[in-house]
Formats: C-alpha cells, structure tokens, sequence
C-alpha cells in the first residue's frame, strides 16, 4: 500500500486497511442524496476474512456506518434500476458477481464497474455445495468465475480480490483454497432476506434497518440485484438511511485499478465458407434486409378494385413466402446458429433470473 495507513481494529478484533478521507458530500442533482461518505482499503493479506456473521473480522465501521453489498448478478432489469438507484443517491457499493451472468450480460457487468463500484466473485454458477465440494471442483468454480468476470470487463485490473461463497456456505478447504489465491472471502454482519420468495419491499426495509440498528449501528448488509422487491426497496432503504444519520462505506481494493475500461470488441465469426473470422454486421443491408410482412400486402397499384382484392392479397401472400425462404437460404449458417444460443442463452438466464433455492 502507498502512503501511511491507518489501521483500525474493529470491535471483534482484527486488522484492516487503509481509510481515504471522506469523500465530498454533494451529489449533483440530488442535495438530499446520502452519498457515499469514504472508502476503506481492504488488503487480504492483513483481513483475509471479513463480516461478523461466520467471522471475529469485519470491516473497521465507525457508528451509524453501513457498507452496501449485492450478490448473483447482473441480471437486467432489476440490475439496471438499482444503477440507476444508486447513481441517483451517489452511492458506491461493491457487487460480488456469478460468472455466468457476467458472461451472459457483459456491458452490464462494465456499466458497473464504470459507475465507480467495486466487482468481486461469487463463483462460476452459484452451486450451493461448496461446504461439500472436492477441492478440484471448488477451484474450478472459483477460478472460473473469476475469469468470466474479468473477461466481461475486459482488464483483469478490474476485479477485486473479493470472493462470498454462494449461501455463505464456507468451509475451512474453500478458505484455505482462497488464501493461497491472496482473496478476501466475505461473509457479512447482516441481511435483509431479500431472496425470500413473495417478499415485500416494505418487508426487506424493515429487516434491514431492524437489523442494522440491532448490531450496534453499523454494519456489512447483504442484498442482491436480482429480485424486483429489492430494486423497489433500495430507494426506501437508502431514504431511511440518511433519515436516521446513517453514512455509506464502499470498500475498495489495494493496488491501481483502471480508470476506464477497453471499449468492448466486436464479435467474430467464421463465414460459411469457414474462412478467417469477419466482423458480425449489425445493420442489415437492403440486399438482406427481411422483407415488410405489411409493405407486402399492400395491393399494388393499378391492381385493386372490387373485383381483384382477393386475387391481389393472394399473390402478396405468395410473394411474401417467396421472398422469406429466399431471404432464409441467403442468412450465414454460423450466424443463424449464433442467433439460436444466444435466444436460448436468454431464455436460460429468464428461467435462472432467481435461485429458488437458499441463496446469499
């Protein structure tokens, strides 16, 4: 770490990172925002565990401090509105991401990272076995996950070395396995039982201010922005927050991190020809443009008249068809095969959109 540090210990005990001075209180557009007041460095050499739930070690928060956590996505909307929630407060939390999802919604996983929060890792496909799983499988979903996520945004720099396991389901072979790796593994020091099934906004507000105020005031709170309850809570939450003197913590990582991200690459395919990969075009031109179903059921002109409509809707009809498997044989294979996983690849991700299992 650069400069002095200043180091704390928490009332459990432990070492933590560096504390930055607070960060300015404005937020432009919004001077009732709660803003985020400072940041603290975590180095997981000095607080290789973190969060007063399965550990003595938590983060070093003042009183009425709170640091704000997501888990298991991104998964758009819900991951959308809750950007735009804490862009509107000036809020900057850290984001523990699956791996698959970060493969499946890439510019999401860069949006978030360009709006100043931190990424960490939840695994590659959020099993909820790690407590039971052979160490070969645990590194396969720790070291998997972690590379879908650095790939989705593009400069490993960006990714934190912060892992939570999936249900918080640790066990002492994944906790040695991430401190050989120099990974943080976080638990946290309350939740908000937002995974719950027909749980209410209202509900996940008051489980989580009831809870924060229970532990002393402070505290790591875990959430997640998969489930529509939790994107209609936060805004309510962070009001509640400010209301009762509360102030946001991010923790960030040690080291540089990148300022911006490389601009996404577009994607490559082979031809049909299997030839060298060639750019995927993204506006159809007007010799593969798919034909108007309604411009080619217009009667042409000269053509109508009360004797000659059915006649006319008929050949537009044929003409239509003809026109459609001409434009079908024409489209690349590769392409018209890329098209159908990625329909399937969402339609997937709808049918995953929340773990209904135990989940943290």
């Amino acid at each position: 770490m650069r400069g002095v540090a200043v180091v704390f210990c928490c009332l459990a005990g432990g070492i933590f990172g560096a504390v930055s001075p607070a960060i300015a209180a404005s937020c432009p557009g919004n001077p009732n925002a709660i803003g985020t007041s400072r940041t603290i460095t975590v180095d997981p050499s000095a607080l290789p565990r973190i969060g007063s739930m399965q550990y003595k070690t938590t983060l070093a928060l003042e009183d009425h401090e709170v640091a704000i956590t997501f888990d298991d996505g991104p998964l758009p909307p819900y991951t959308n509105r809750i950007l735009e929630t804490l862009a509107a407060e000036c809020v900057k939390v850290t984001y523990f991401l699956v791996g698959r999802q970060a493969n499946a919604y890439p510019d999401l996983v860069r949006r978030i990272y360009s709006a100043g929060h931190v990424l960490g890792t939840h695994s590659q496909n959020h099993p909820l076995t790690f407590d039971q799983m052979a160490l070969t499988r645990v590194e396969r979903e720790v070291d998997g996950g972690i590379a879908s996520v650095q790939t989705a945004a593009g400069d490993p720099r960006a990714v934190a070395p912060f892992f939570r396991v999936p249900g918080l389901l640790r066990s002492k072979q994944v906790e040695s396995y991430l401190a050989t790796k120099s990974i943080a593994v976080w638990s946290a020091d309350e939740v908000a039982d937002d995974w719950f099934r027909q749980v209410s906004a209202k509900d996940i507000v008051r489980k989580a201010m009831s809870r924060i105020e229970a532990k002393g005031h402070r505290g790591i709170l875990l959430l997640h922005d998969i489930h529509p309850a939790t994107a209609m809570a936060l805004p309510v939450l962070l009001r509640e927050l400010k209301a009762k003197g509360y102030r946001i913590v991010q923790a960030v990582p040690t080291g540089e991190r990148p300022k911006m991200l490389p601009e996404p690459q577009p994607a490559m395919v082979a031809d049909a020809a299997g030839g060298w990969p060639r750019l995927v075009t993204t506006t159809a031109s007007a010799a593969t443009k798919t034909p108007n179903k309604s411009d080619a059921l217009k009667p042409k002109a000269g053509k109508s008249g009360p004797g000659n409509t059915d006649r006319t809707i008929k050949t537009a009809r044929h003409n239509l068809r003809d026109k459609l498997a001409r434009h079908d044989r024409g489209r690349d294979p590769v392409v018209t095969a890329s098209i159908s996983r990625k329909k399937q690849k969402a339609k997937t991700a709808a049918t995953d959109a929340g773990w209904t299992l135990f989940q943290r």
